[in-house]
């Protein structure tokens, strides 16, 4: 027989699993024997026999086995329950699986229990069966499973070893805070005994009044999200007094994610290591010398990134601060490890505020969205169907140039105006204004001309686009993406944006603005995240519909050469070209919406300011001005600039004229109402409870959305390239909607008091009634 090992990873620990040494304890030769005999030659494990209990403990203490299998079919020749008792009372046999043969009993008989075999000390029972596949099979389970668990118990004395020998205060818990361990360190430091401090509440035993009030809550809600804190934290001594240390936190994750354990490690400071721990050679798990070397040797790594360089920086100067001054930095380097440094922290703001703007912003910005199990989804009564098929919408006929009829062609020849009235296209288009409206547009920018390619691909291209867009949709239909191709048109024509971008960029955005809500299905990110859509799986639940309308766009593009615009591109511009449609449509969503209009603010207004300042002095503005123009046309600032283009495009309606802005805020709250029904339907979670038809207030929701998202965005986009036509219409249709609102209070009042006197509740009708009433002043206005 030779001996084989396998190896066993326990945690990072690598260990070393030997072939098993087995003991088989029966009073006499029998099938059974043999067969546990034969498997165990077989498998290559080291196998000794003995027939009386004082032969098998004496062999046991010479050979320390791992596997000790003993017959318990009969207690006449050998008494298998006192020889296991005899075998636990030894300190080996902690780490030994102990195997009880037990008689096989009749279908019709109840089998017996084995509560006296675990008292005895028994791991394992084995219903006698003498076939060797069968004792095969025990040995082999035996060996991956009860002898494996065996092995990494050993190797966990080694590590609480390792434990008790570092310099460290280590202490784990339950998921309760209640103290599992504690190492020689914490006795040492805290004055309390492993026996006194293991049952306690770690929250409890050793709480200072040196931490501030909140910490504790801070530091449970980081860990509860499962993520790791770190920073100070005052400890209170058995004797009264209070050390700080530099503390660890972790949570140990258990099965589906949950915590079922915390780590905490504390480095204390000097003088508290005299108390018997600088005796330690090794110095502590992390202690503060060796995390300041740690940090040094980082800041040689070539590869880092900025926000990397800061960190270390802060870590540097932290060494030689007071404790108070620590405690910022530690603050301050938690908030830069966060990886959303320009999202503001709005829920709970708005949540105090109005619960419409609450609700609002939950389902457009927040990222906590419940995702539902598939028994919590009822049969859908409307699922939006998604393009499939990408040749289902290829025009047939190719080469033929598309004439523009007279009324069509009167209409565009005021597209280029930003009271343009899309609406009015879509009527006469008999919704198909992407089509005519983008021939206008890309060649006004001559994208035929930079791309390459003959107009008839373009046409056929703009079909097939307007076609792949959901006609029915009251909203995300091609008469949005038209309006939207049409602000980033109007925006790309302003002095500054002239200035800066040259004919990649603006071409890269006009596509960008054709596409960016392509096959868009009418619902939100969230509501197919909750509803397990193939695209929320697909995408990884993040920017799912962004990401689905450009990967789509770039297919259906490039399936056919009829369609294909980017054909005649060189590889490097249609790489450039693709980044840019990426990127910009990416950054229509919702979610990073404040990161991306801090990032511009920051970036690119305070470099206009200079811009400005530069330009009123005449003695340095050509110079000066110059540079500073140059600055804001490198790639990065370019990047930032085009991604507030299509994000001011794709939110322009509470900008437009107010019969625009009037009927887009009713094709939004109803597509949004829609979403309503179909979630309560399906018993989904309602994503904007405030869109539910019976109760929704469209001025409400506009007055919201201005407030939260269009204000500042636009003050931002006025300062950099002045546009003070759109900036009245919003003063007008801010105003509007505040009439309205108190218009719509005031209706309902009315109708509370008469409902009151009549004794009769409102009805949805009379609510609905009102709604109508609005949208009516609103069209003669």
């Amino acid at each position: 027989m030779q001996s084989t090992e396998r190896e066993v990873n326990y945690g990072p620990m690598r260990l070393r699993q030997r072939s098993m040494c087995i003991l088989l304890v029966f009073a006499k030769d029998d099938g059974q024997s043999e067969g546990f005999w034969t498997a165990a030659g077989r498998q290559g494990h080291q196998c000794h026999v003995t027939r009386t209990p004082e032969r098998a403990v004496e062999c046991y203490t010479e050979k320390h086995h791992d596997v000790v299998i003993i017959d318990n079919r009969t207690s006449k020749h050998l008494d298998a329950e006192a020889l296991c008792r005899c075998l636990r009372s030894t300190k080996r046999s902690e780490h030994t699986v102990i195997v009880a043969v037990t008689k096989k009993h009749t279908s019709e008989k109840e089998e017996p229990s084995i509560c006296h075999l675990l008292k005895a000390g028994f791991n394992r029972r084995y219903t006698e069966n003498v076939n060797i596949g069968a004792c095969s099979n025990e040995l082999l389970t035996l060996e991956h499973n009860d002898v494996r668990c065996q092995l990494k118990q050993r190797a966990g004395k080694a590590l609480f070893t390792a434990l008790n020998n570092v310099s460290d205060v280590v202490e784990i818990t339950n998921e309760d805070n209640e103290i599992q361990y504690v190492n020689h360190a914490f006795e040492r430091i805290t004055g309390y005994s492993c026996e006194q401090a293991v049952g306690q509440d770690a929250r409890e035993l050793t709480k200072s009044d040196k931490n501030k009030p909140d910490l504790l809550e801070a530091i449970s809600g980081q860990l509860r999200k499962g993520k790791y804190w770190e920073g100070t934290y005052h400890t209170r001594r058995k004797s009264g007094d209070t050390v700080p240390h530099h503390c660890r936190l972790a949570p140990i994750l258990g099965p589906g994610g949950k915590i079922f354990q915390f780590v905490s490690v504390k480095t204390s400071p000097d003088h508290v290591k005299d108390l018997d721990c600088s005796q330690l050679p090794n110095g502590g798990i992390h202690t503060m010398p060796k995390r300041r070397e740690s940090i040094a040797r980082m800041h040689s790594v070539s590869i880092e990134a900025p926000i990397t360089k800061v960190i270390n920086l802060i870590n540097t100067v932290q060494e030689s601060c007071p404790l108070s001054v620590v405690q910022v930095l530690d603050k301050v380097v938690e908030i830069l490890r966060t990886s959303e440094l320009y999202s503001p922290y709005l829920t709970q703001q708005m949540q105090d505020e109005d619960p419409m703007t609450s609700d609002l912003v939950g389902g457009l910005v927040s990222q906590n969205m419940k995702r539902m199990s598939f028994h919590d989804i009822s049969a859908p009564q409307h699922v939006p169907k998604l393009c499939s098929n990408l040749h289902s919408h290829i025009p047939s006929e190719y080469g033929v140039r598309l004439q523009i009829p007279e009324p069509i062609e009167a209409i565009l020849e005021n597209e280029a105006c930003w009271d343009f009235d899309i609406i009015n296209l879509e009527n006469i288009t008999i919704k198909r204004p992407l089509l005519y409206l983008g021939q206008k547009i890309f060649a006004r920018f001559g994208a035929c001309e930079f791309l390459g390619i003959p107009e008839t691909v373009l046409t056929n291209w703009l079909q097939l686009i307007e076609a792949t867009y959901h006609a029915t949709n009251t909203y995300h239909n091609s008469t949005h993406a038209a309006d939207v191709l049409h602000a980033t048109a109007y925006f790309l024509q302003r002095d500054r944006s002239k200035q800066i971008f040259d004919q990649m960029d603006e071409v890269a955005s006009l596509i960008a603005a054709t596409v960016h809500d392509v096959d868009h299905p009418g619902r939100t990110n969230a509501f197919l995240v909750n509803a397990s859509n193939d695209l929320a799986v697909l995408y990884n639940d993040l920017a799912v519909l962004e990401s689905h309308h450009v990967a789509l766009a770039f297919r259906l593009t490039e399936k056919d050469d009829s369609v294909n615009i980017f054909k005649c591109l060189s590889r490097e511009n249609y790489r450039t070209m693709r980044q840019f449609v990426i990127d910009m449509v990416l950054a229509t969503e919702m979610k990073q919406h404040f990161e991306h209009l801090s990032k511009f603010v920051n970036s690119i207004n305070k470099n206009c300011l200079r811009y400005d300042d530069d330009v009123s002095v005449s003695s340095r503005s050509s110079r000066e001005s110059t540079s500073v123009l140059t600055q804001l046309s490198t790639p990065e600032n370019r990047l930032l600039i085009k991604r507030m283009v299509i994000k001011c495009a794709d939110v322009s309606n509470p900008v437009r004229p107010l019969s625009l802005c009037i009927e887009w805020a009713k094709r939004i709250a109803e597509e949004y109402c829609q979403q309503t029904d179909e979630e309560k339907a399906r018993g989904l979670p309602v994503v904007m409870p405030v869109f539910d038809r019976k109760t929704c207030s469209i001025p409400k929701s506009q007055i919201s959305f201005i407030d939260v998202f269009i204000s500042d965005m636009f003050d931002a986009w006025d300062f950099f390239c002045d546009v003070p036509e759109l900036m009245k219409h919003l003063q007008i249709n801010y105003q509007y909607w505040k009439e309205e609102e108190v218009l719509s209070t005031k209706t309902k009042v009315a109708q509370s008091s008469i409902d009151s006197e009549s004794g009769a509740p409102a009805t949805n009708d009379k609510v609905q009634q009102n709604s109508i009433e609005m949208e009516t002043d609103a069209d003669n206005t």
